[in-house]
């Protein structure tokens, strides 16, 4: 392990060791932060996340990102951003980013999940086990980053929102940090029952004379349009 580490640091030496900080308190704490499986030309973002003390006096970072977004703008490849370079941190081998601050945390995933015939498992059922052994990582002494990739979408919408607001609210109350990404622009309400703790941020496309493109950034509040029926369209489908 420690030569393939020593190999990754050779080959970019541009990327820095990360910052680990000890305390009981939950962070997460990047600056342009990208994949490092990514080309060169990869678009980073910076995000942070952490539980803080009560009655701080500096402003609160949220414990929970929700993200929303147009299909291929990047959510995923966000989430697996943060969760591959907390792997590297937490291994002792540098990152990719411009800066990584973190506490020791145990990393939950929920990224893919299929229906299962041998085993007469649905997709929903197999996401809902995940996160009950998610959930279960929460009474260890280490704190946990979940990274929850479109929350219980295997559902009918009613039962989804009320369940994923189920979901986040356990996580906040346990102290743990993480991230939700959703095309259900109805989760994003969650994010008000939770001020200060959940906050919402969006990932977009731009549709200029038949051609989509994105930029792959980051940015404050609720994705405000949709690009299905857009990519409907361009691939010839009458909707």
């Amino acid at each position: 392990m420690s030569c393939t580490f020593g190999g990754f640091a050779y080959e970019h030496p541009s990327y820095p060791f990360p910052e680990l900080i000890d305390g009981t308190e939950p962070i997460y704490d990047a600056t342009e932060i990208a994949h490092p499986l990514l080309p060169a030309t990869a678009v980073s973002n910076s995000l942070v996340l952490r539980v803080q003390a009560p009655k701080t006096s500096r402003p609160q970072d949220p414990q929970v990102l929700i993200v929303s977004g147009s299909n291929m703008s990047g959510k995923s490849t966000l989430m697996r951003t943060a969760g591959i370079n907390a792997v590297l941190a937490l291994a002792g081998g540098p990152v990719r980013a411009g800066r990584l601050r973190l506490t020791a945390l145990s990393i939950g995933t929920c990224l893919r999940h299929t229906d299962s015939l041998q085993e007469h498992r649905s997709g929903f059922y197999t996401e809902a086990l995940r996160i009950r052994a998610i959930c279960d990582l929460l009474d260890a002494p280490v704190p946990v980053l979940f990274l929850f990739d479109e929350l219980l979408s295997g559902t009918n919408s009613k039962d989804r929102r009320v369940a994923a607001e189920g979901v986040v609210r356990t996580m906040i109350a346990r102290g743990a940090i993480g991230m939700v990404t959703t095309h259900d622009l109805s989760l994003t309400e969650i994010a008000a029952i939770f001020p200060g703790q959940a906050k919402n941020v969006h990932l977009q496309d731009k549709v200029e004379r038949g051609a989509m493109s994105f930029d792959y950034k980051l940015r404050d509040g609720v994705i405000t349009h949709s690009n299905a029926l857009e990519l409907m369209r361009m691939i010839g489908l009458d909707v």
